[in-house]
Formats: structure tokens, C-alpha cells, sequence
């Protein structure tokens, strides 16, 4: 186990903090108050100061809307996130609260593991940044506990390039470049520094993603073959093989209200009909009732849908879940499942060692919390893997890798958003000429 986090465990136990008073700390910290579940109405900013506010209006005409606060295990937490696209009057309600809610580390000789967001106060090792890091952009100042003012925030706008291409008969081609709105900050944990990244896209898709990078650690290179790989000279040092699994806490308010619906849906696939010249698809959709723990399958998918509003076209407003590439690890049962959906309750903030009192039975994880319980007011948790097998690229210092997700849009707007204006009256069936 490398000597950081040694050092790291024995400053914090030197503060003597207590659980009880964690617990009745758990919304404190740098920032407004935790947004709370109940219904509100959207409002024409988001509900907090101007230091703690993010407002951003893209080239499209697309604004986010958001307040920032800070944990000293989770980071950086978003809160009060709103979307408005152009053709809409007022900003639509999409997020009450978005973190990090879990990075637990693994080694494949069973030697060490740990959770870096709840054993190692992941919050507080919020790193400077410098200008360089941020183009375009403004760093936030963050008052972080035993390191005073970092200017560790950093918002700015990158292009993705297409967001949309179409040229129909008549010859004219349709495009237009999408812009995003990136909101990131860097924390270190042992030899990692890990950059967790939110994007914010104009036309309404939502990504997080966590990068690692920084230095392999030089007390794990005793792996034998099978649990390492060898990095140097020859064999002889062997970095010992390791899993990222990273979980985020979505907290939805689609229209301002957190009662939304979770829906599940799977496609199966029949060999063609009599009389039918190909293969036929037909999908199904499951309400998900009650608390779940899903697991991903070929032309499986969820969406979080808004009991309170629908767009211009009639249709319930939704979010679609999107998991981006994944290595599930099976040997915990938190890390078991790609998904959960659970009620809401408020001492239920990470998916792993959760520090906070659940009552009699409550479990200090997330696989602990689905237990048959109504989905009234669902929280969405997501766990994306890594499976990091060191190469010799990884000297130094080590490439980021990426894992993470989206979330996308579906019916939030009855058209693309970022629609020219010269189609607008395209909605429904279209003519390939028109």
C-alpha cells in the first residue's frame, strides 16, 4: 500500500472527527444548501449566489443553468441543473443534484482495495489549476478544509464538432458545429489525480466522465504473472493489475418535480416471418416499479421520464440513460449490477462504506438499498468499470483513461433543438425532397 495514502489516513484521523457529526454535516461545505427532492417550479436562474452560480449561453442559443457546491468526500456536486434551448420560454428542470458517488480501487492479488471518495476524502485533495488548463474559460475559487482558497473549478466551452448534417434533394446542405459547456476540476488520491468531467451539450445531452492519470503507484510493481504486466526493463518489475469502479448519484427534477417514472425497455430479435424477406424486431416496455439493480444487455435501455411536463408535440419529457464502455467487476455485490435505482433517502449518498446512519438494517451500500421499496421519487446511480492492466505507456506520466456516460434527451424538445429555422416545419413525416 503506497505511503500517501497512509499519510492521507493519518491526517485526517488527526482532525478526530466523529461520525455523528459528519452525519449532521452532510449538506455542509462550500456552496448553497443541497437542493431538496420536493417539486418546484423552474426558475429563470439557478437558485443560488452568484460565486456558487454557472450560467452559460452557447453559440446555438442553448443555455445551462447550474449551482456548484463542495464535499470534502464527493468533490465537486452539481445541483439545480436546468436546460433551455432555443424555442423555449423557460429553462426545463432537469437535474436537483448530480456527483461523484464512489471510486473503489481494487488490486487483483486481493491485497489492497479502496474506496477513494469515502476512505480517503477524495473532495479534499481539489487541486490548482493552471490558466493553460482551462482555454476560454473561468477558474472558480473553492474553500477546501486544511487547504484554504484552490482555484480548482474550471468552466468553459468546446466544440464537438457535428452536431448535425443533412442535405436533401433540393441541394442545399443543412449543418451546424455543437458546442458544449465543460464543467471539470482535478482531485489527487495516492499517486492518481483523477479530472471528473461534466459536459453540457446544446442540444440537451449530459456526460460525465472521470479520467485517471498521474502515476502508477511505485509500491504495487510485485505482481506475479497473470496479476500484472511488466513495466521497465525486462520482467522483473511488474505492475500489479487494478480496477476503477466509478459510480455517479443523478438525482433527477425533470419539469421541477423529482416523482418522475423509470421504464425499462428490451428488443428481441425473430428470425423472418413467413412471406417476409427479413428478420423482425419487436420492443417491449416495463415500467420499473419498484426498486431495481439492472444489468445491461444487447438492445436493453432506461429512461427517466417527467410525471409533471410534456413537450410542444404532447409527449412526455424523458432522459435516456447511455453507459458508455464498461468492465463490471463481480467480486463485490455493490459493483455486481450497472445500474440501480433506488427510492430516495437522504442518508443514502455513496455506493460504497456510505458513513451515514440508514437506521436498523439500512446497509452501507447501494445493493443494500434495493429492497422492494415503490419508486416514487427515484435516484439513479450508475456504475461504470475500468479494468487497468498497466503498459509501458502508462511512463510517465500515465495517459488519461476515460470511463463514464451520458445522458441523453428524448422528447424533452417535439424537435431538434438546434433546428434550422428553414425546417421548422418539418415535425412528423418528411418527404426526402422537402
Amino acid at each position: 500500500m503506497s505511503a500517501k495514502r497512509f499519510s492521507r489516513v493519518r491526517a485526517r484521523a488527526a482532525l478526530g472527527l466523529t461520525l455523528a457529526a459528519l452525519a449532521a454535516g452532510a449538506a455542509a461545505g462550500a456552496g448553497p444548501a443541497a437542493a431538496q427532492p420536493e417539486a418546484a417550479p423552474a426558475a429563470p436562474a439557478a437558485a443560488c449566489g452568484a460565486a456558487y452560480r454557472i450560467e452559460q449561453k452557447l453559440a446555438s442559443g442553448t443555455t445551462w443553468r447550474m449551482c456548484w457546491r463542495f464535499e470534502s468526500r464527493a468533490g465537486i456536486v452539481l445541483e439545480d441543473v436546468s436546460y433551455q434551448p432555443p424555442g423555449e420560454v423557460r429553462p426545463i428542470k432537469v437535474l436537483n443534484s448530480a456527483k461523484l458517488a464512489q471510486i473503489h480501487v481494487p488490486y487483483d492479488d486481493g491485497r489492497n482495495e479502496f474506496n477513494d471518495l469515502t476512505d480517503y476524502y477524495f473532495g479534499d485533495g481539489l487541486m490548482n489549476l493552471a490558466a493553460g488548463e482551462c482555454p476560454g474559460g473561468t477558474i472558480k475559487t473553492v474553500k477546501v478544509p486544511d487547504s484554504g482558497n484552490v482555484k480548482g473549478l474550471c468552466t468553459t466551452t468546446r466544440a464537438r464538432g457535428h452536431a448535425y448534417r443533412y442535405q436533401p434533394d433540393t441541394g442545399r446542405a443543412f449543418q451546424k458545429q455543437g458546442k458544449d459547456l465543460l464543467v471539470y476540476s482535478v482531485n489527487e488520491v495516492d499517486w492518481y489525480e483523477y479530472i471528473t468531467e461534466w459536459r453540457f451539450s446544446d442540444d440537451g445531452t449530459v456526460t460525465m466522465n472521470v479520467g485517471a492519470t498521474g502515476s502508477l503507484s511505485p509500491y504495487d510493481y510485485d505482481a506475479g504473472d497473470g496479476r500484472g504486466w511488466p513495466i521497465g526493463k525486462g520482467a522483473e518489475d511488474k505492475a500489479t493489475s487494478h480496477s476503477h469502479n466509478v459510480f455517479w448519484k443523478l438525482n433527477f427534477a425533470l419539469d421541477g418535480s423529482s416523482k418522475t417514472t423509470i421504464e425499462q425497455y428490451d428488443s428481441v430479435v425473430s428470425p423472418p416471418g413467413q412471406g417476409r424477406p427479413a428478420p423482425s424486431n419487436k420492443t417491449t416496455r416495463t415500467k420499473v416499479a419498484k426498486e431495481l439493480a439492472g444489468d445491461a444487455r444487447n438492445m436493453r435501455w432506461w429512461r427517466v421520464v417527467s410525471t409533471a411536463g410534456k413537450n410542444k408535440d404532447g409527449h412526455p419529457r424523458s432522459y435516456e440513460l447511455v453507459p458508455g464502455p464498461t468492465a463490471k467487476y463481480p467480486g463485490r455485490a455493490f459493483t455486481k449490477h450497472d445500474v440501480y435505482f433506488t427510492e430516495y433517502k437522504k442518508c443514502e449518498q455513496y455506493a460504497s462504506e456510505n458513513p451515514y446512519d440508514c437506521g436498523p438494517g439500512g446497509g452501507r451500500s447501494v445493493d443494500k438499498w434495493v429492497n422492494g421499496q415503490p419508486l416514487t421519487r427515484p435516484v439513479v446511480w450508475m456504475n461504470i468499470g475500468f479494468h487497468h492492466i498497466a503498459r509501458d505507456e502508462d511512463q510517465q506520466p500515465m495517459p488519461v483513461h476515460w470511463q463514464g456516460f451520458s445522458i441523453a434527451p428524448r422528447d424533452v424538445t417535439a424537435m431538434n433543438p438546434l433546428t434550422p429555422k428553414e425546417l421548422a416545419g418539418q415535425n412528423g413525416r418528411v418527404e426526402r425532397g422537402s
